[in-house]
């Protein structure tokens, strides 16, 4: 997807940088696309090559192109069309056979803030509404401060959940919780339910890019967005339907990020797959806020043995004055 809100063309440079460096990475395959035909508006369509170096069956198949007009192909030419996205009731029943887990290195996080820059361009996000957010924590003043992503934590007893009052709010088989915005009233009782504050709440019209002002809504995209709804993290299912990680994991140049399926045992950063309940074990993983009983999806690694020394953000008010006074 492409941004919408205004950037300058620097800004936009860097994201397609990050986006190709991205691509480069390995990504754990976790095998959910269906072989066979896509469903698209009702009837059955299948994408075919002209590749016209392989070798033919001589058997025909009847195709329709996108003009509608039939014709035949051989056999040879089909391959399967990509599924665009799923509808309202395939996105609540989750992906088979997947229990998706998250797990947070605090060790490797130097706020480079491209996990939120991709989370933002591919969600179609504006500025001011971040679903993955990057805290600066500090226990005491002896202790050394560092940073923090706090995406939503997709529970196993989600509190949001259990209080909507239209059932927007659903949690899959794959434990993934979702938002169905074309159900969504806007009562926001589950931004109140939820202890870790990782949704937010969509008071303006979003500006809808043109490429986008007629795509078919889907929870798994949560795009178009919709003015007076709830949203948040949704751990990117629709990349994941492809075999892909979601933007933040594969975005992350650090490996911050490790992603998988608990029922494998089996987590990756891009860079390495690891087993979950090892890694867990080695580096003394926990869950924020334990004690709440929700039981998240998502698990942090202390930020023993950091890779990177601690340097705070820069306040743009600071760097104005700093550079006044060069200048000066």
């Amino acid at each position: 997807m492409s941004e919408h809100i205004e950037q300058s063309s620097t800004n936009e440079e860097n994201i397609n940088q990050e986006s190709t460096e991205a691509s480069r990475r390995k990504f754990l395959k976790f095998g959910v696309l269906a072989a066979g035909l896509t469903v698209v508006g009702g009837g059955l369509q299948k994408a075919f090559s002209t590749d016209d170096k392989k070798d033919t069956t001589g058997k025909k198949v009847k195709v329709m192109t996108t003009d509608g007009k039939l014709m035949e192909v051989d056999e040879s030419h089909i391959k399967s069309a990509k599924h665009c996205c799923s509808s309202s009731t395939e996105s609540r029943e989750g992906i088979p056979g997947k229990k998706f887990v998250m797990v947070i290195d605090l060790s490797r996080c130097k706020d480079a803030l491209k996990c939120q820059k991709a989370c933002q361009k591919h969600h179609l996000l504006p500025e001011q509404d971040k679903w993955l957010k990057v805290f600066k924590m500090q226990e005491t003043e002896e202790t050394a401060p560092y940073w923090m992503p706090k995406p939503c934590l997709h529970c196993d007893k989600p509190p949001c959940v259990k209080v909507c009052p239209v059932d927007a709010t659903f949690k899959r088989s794959d434990g993934i919780v979702l938002i169905d915005n074309e159900r969504c009233i806007g009562c926001r009782f589950c931004m109140a339910a939820c202890p870790y504050s990782t949704r937010v709440f969509n008071w303006e019209e979003p500006k809808v890019p043109e490429a986008f002002a007629n795509a078919t809504y889907s929870p798994e995209t949560s795009v178009p967005r919709k003015k007076g709804t709830v949203e948040k993290c949704d751990f990117c299912p629709d990349m994941l339907r492809q075999g892909k990680l979601p933007h933040c994991v594969a975005a992350c140049p650090n490996g911050v990020y490790y992603f998988g399926n608990r029922n494998e045992d089996s987590v990756t950063n891009g860079d390495e797959t690891v087993s979950l309940s090892q890694l867990l074990k080695d580096k003394a993983g926990y869950r924020y806020l334990e004690s709440l009983g929700t039981e998240p999806s998502v698990y942090y690694l202390p930020p023993a043995n950091r890779i990177f020394p601690f340097k705070d953000r820069e306040v743009e008010g600071d760097k104005a004055k700093e550079n006044t006074e060069k200048k000066g």
